[in-house]
């Protein structure tokens, strides 16, 4: 073959010549060799109708780009014998696995990429999805079709390559039938609501109070059986057997202790996010204490020296870990409220009194998934009070993304930041919330009815099988009734 680049015999620009014609020259030159370098591309490839082709009757190989939250393309076919280039083009880990069977990518953290082989998989129809909990719920599902047959068919394009542009998967050869069914799964997954699951995270844990007057709690990590929605019993990480892990209480001075069991497979320690202690009690493997072996046990010792709205989570592999759900809360003292204040134009009594302190604990990963307080809708508890209730809300996002909370109708006084008061509070409606985060919310119920309550990255509610994940409510009974 000869060579394709037309730049071998072009000759060089005189340069004592006007620059601004030899810079259009150059430019002329380099757009004609990278022209001549995409024909080569396609000839050498075997043909001169698509980016490549194959001797099969289907791509050989397919590029397939995993995000939040979709697989691309929306359909795949693929040769018999052939394999899957998957790419994370997502900010969060991603996985591809053809349903029930031995073919799978383990978890791809963002831009990396992996192969999924399906040799021995016969030509035939299959599904793909991401295993991530609450992934496949929130789009991440595509047919796969393995073909046999001759002829030359072009090797599919990268995703970003091809042409695009449906609604979310459903276009207009999307049947009436498909349609129908879409209404329907949104309707029966809403009416479960709120659907029984065993377990309740978030118990309160009651210390007990040594001869010194120290508060001594227990914690015991393990991994547990845990229903995260009806029917979907994952093996959760848990402490005290639950997600999230039980409030611990305290006040501004408490000499504490918490004592941890490992009865994980992997070592652990706790990190205490929000609370000030001492440098060897902050639980960070083996950089202020040595690992928490599987079997041990170790006791963290400490002061409270200010109000806090905090967390406390594994450290020691924690990218495992606390998805999974070895995460819990923990207040120091209470937080003042803006009593006798007008914000954002909603006016808060002198007198205001809170009739319900509620953490909402926001998950997105792991074994767990779209989840608040350890749950997924429609097993998502919802939150019952009467008109003219104030309520205080102490979100904390566990997850690995942000989370734009919205609760429908009623005003959110932001009271505090990281359990920091804030001198200047504010109301929103939506509140995002990064990971790593406490916003402390308070909350008037003005109207009766119930409100649904919800991330507003509406992928980490509702997919093609209805509602899931990050959706609760709050139902607000009427104060004469």
């Amino acid at each position: 073959m000869s060579d394709p680049t037309p730049t071998a015999t072009a000759a060089a620009p005189d340069t004592t010549k006007d620059p601004t014609r030899v810079a259009l020259v150059m430019a002329v030159i380099a757009v004609g060799a990278a022209f001549a370098l995409s024909i080569a591309a396609i000839l050498m490839a075997g043909g001169s109708d698509g980016v490549g082709v194959t001797a099969g009757g289907a791509p050989a190989e397919v590029h397939v780009a995993l995000s939040e939250f979709a697989i691309e393309p929306g359909a795949i076919t693929v040769a018999e014998g052939g394999t899957l280039h998957v790419e994370n083009t997502g900010s969060v880990p991603h996985n591809l696995a053809v349903v029930d069977q031995d073919a799978a990518v383990s978890d791809l953290a963002a831009s990396e990429t992996g192969e999924l082989s399906l040799a021995g998989l016969p030509a035939g129809e299959y599904t793909v999805i991401c295993t991530i909990s609450g992934h496949e719920q929130g789009g991440m599902t595509a047919p796969l079709t393995i073909a046999a047959g001759t002829g030359a068919t072009p090797v599919a394009a990268a995703p970003d390559e091809a042409a695009g542009g449906d609604h979310a998967g459903h276009g207009s050869d999307t049947s009436a039938e498909e349609w129908a069914r879409l209404d329907a799964a949104m309707e029966e997954t809403i009416k479960q609501f709120p659907a029984e699951t065993a377990g309740t995270g978030n118990e309160v844990l009651e210390p007990e109070v040594l001869a010194d007057g120290t508060k001594h709690f227990e914690l015991t990590a393990a991994i547990t059986e845990w229903e995260v929605d009806p029917g979907n019993v994952v093996e959760a990480w848990t402490y005290n057997g639950m997600v999230p892990g039980p409030q611990i209480f305290l006040e501004v001075g408490d000499e504490v202790e918490i004592e941890l069991h490992n009865e994980l497979p992997l070592g652990t320690d706790l990190h205490l996010h929000g609370i000030n202690i001492p440098n060897q009690m902050d639980g960070v493997a083996p950089v202020t204490q040595d690992l928490v072996k599987s079997g041990e046990t170790f006791t963290y010792e400490f002061t409270t020296d200010e109000v806090a709205v905090a967390m406390y989570h594994s450290h020691h592999h924690a990218q495992m870990g606390v998805p999974n759900g070895l995460l819990g809360m923990i207040y120091v003292g209470d937080l003042p409220l803006p009593a006798g204040r007008t914000v954002g134009g909603q006016p808060v009594p002198a007198d205001v009194a809170v009739s319900q302190e509620i953490p909402m604990v926001l998950n997105d990963a792991g074994v767990i998934g779209f989840a608040l307080n350890g749950k997924s809708f429609p097993a998502t508890a919802p939150v019952v009070g009467t008109e003219g209730d104030w309520v205080l809300i102490h979100y904390a996002n566990e997850g690995t993304q942000i989370h734009p909370m919205h609760l429908h109708q009623m005003d959110q006084i932001v009271i505090a930041k990281d359990g920091y008061p804030l001198d200047e509070p504010y109301v929103v409606d939506t509140l995002n919330i990064a990971p790593g985060e406490r916003y402390s919310v308070l909350v008037e119920l003005e109207s009766a009815g119930t409100w649904v309550w919800h991330c507003h990255i509406l992928p980490h509610v509702e997919g093609d099988d209805g509602m899931f994940g990050m959706v609760t409510a709050m139902v607000v009974e009427p104060k004469d009734a």
